[in-house]
């Protein structure tokens, strides 16, 4: 065990509902390299985390990233590198780069090797990684719809019978998945809009989001959503405040954006310009910066206030090791 390992980390947490709660860790497969991942994720359950999310892109979302890798392989690395750890796709977008049958097989044999400690997290996707084979980017009605449509099919082939369909957006001919899982994951649905999350509470095994919106944790529930509901925020500890928020500025500038843009550029180099106007004075404002524990847990504490069951929290930069060390001896301890 590394010798800054302080203590457990990713133990349960009580929420502001009272129930059992979770803090995770969140990998950016934007900024950081498949060894890197796989590498912080052995520390981070030796440090105490108990689940992780890991992201799923082809492209980054500016060029600082620098990284983006194919995240099938990284998990299987991580099963081998990690006794506990629970892992969910945050997101996979099942639709349009990928076609559902084969999501279906990765996902199930990513269940195999994680026995049981993995979920497919799912969502309609942005342009930026799903244009690649040149296909058009459909407005959100004809994204959801397919999504719908890649979930029903994904849960058909768990199911280990020879599958033939012909749907509106997929066809699937005779295919049958021979390895699988005792028991299918689940499928948790990202939705930042109302008709997304309409979707997620009628296919969904639980709720992701990026932001403490109590609305629509509240509303998910309301149109009959259950399962876990897990939120994600991005900080960049360090000792400087102000080298952190330069950091920010430098690696995810994006986060700044607001709006569709998400979902509809195509490049790093428009996401580049669109983000030529964020300064360091909206960084501040976006998320935790620096060595004060009060922000850092005041972020997370939002998450919990809003019902969320369970929070994955990303270091930005590189000083991982730094990051679990100060979370485990200053934050999470105010969360007990």
């Amino acid at each position: 065990m590394a010798d800054w390992t302080l203590g457990r980390c990713g133990q349960p947490y009580l929420g502001s509902a009272g129930g059992m709660s979770e803090i995770g860790i969140f990998m950016s497969s934007e900024e950081h390299s498949a060894p890197r991942i796989v590498d912080v994720a052995r520390k981070a359950e030796q440090a105490g985390f108990r689940a992780m999310w890991l992201s799923d892109h082809f492209h980054p979302w500016v060029d600082a990233q620098g990284e983006s890798s194919f995240v099938w392989a990284t998990i299987g690395a991580i099963a081998g590198a990690t006794d506990e750890m629970r892992l969910t796709t945050a997101v996979t977008c099942p639709t349009v780069r990928i076609h559902p049958a084969i999501i279906a097989q990765a996902a199930a044999t990513s269940a195999t090797l994680l026995d049981g400690r993995f979920a497919l997290g799912v969502g309609s996707g942005e342009a930026l990684n799903e244009h690649i084979l040149g296909d058009p980017w459909p407005a959100i009605e004809q994204r959801l719809s397919m999504l719908e449509e890649a979930v029903a099919i994904i849960r058909e082939l768990w199911k280990g019978d020879i599958v033939s369909y012909d749907g509106q957006h997929y066809v699937v001919d005779r295919a049958r998945l021979y390895s699988l899982p005792d028991t299918p994951p689940d499928v948790l649905v990202s939705a930042f809009g109302p008709k997304a999350l309409e979707l997620a509470a009628q296919i969904g095994d639980g709720y992701i989001n990026v932001a403490p919106e109590a609305d629509m944790v509240a509303k998910y529930r309301e149109l009959g959503g259950t399962g876990i509901a897990q939120g994600g925020l991005k900080v960049c500890w360090g000792a400087d405040e102000e080298a952190c928020v330069k950091e920010v500025l430098r690696l995810w500038p994006n986060e700044a954006l607001g709006g569709e843009l998400a979902q509809i550029l195509p490049m790093p180099a428009h996401y580049e310009a669109a983000t030529e106007l964020v300064t360091e004075e909206h960084i501040r404002g976006t998320l935790p910066c620096g060595p004060d524990p009060d922000k850092h847990a005041a972020a997370i504490q939002e998450y919990f206030d809003a019902g969320y069951d369970e929070v994955y929290v990303s270091q930005i930069g590189d000083d991982q090791e730094g990051f679990l060390q100060f979370y485990a001896n200053e934050v999470l301890p105010r969360f007990a």
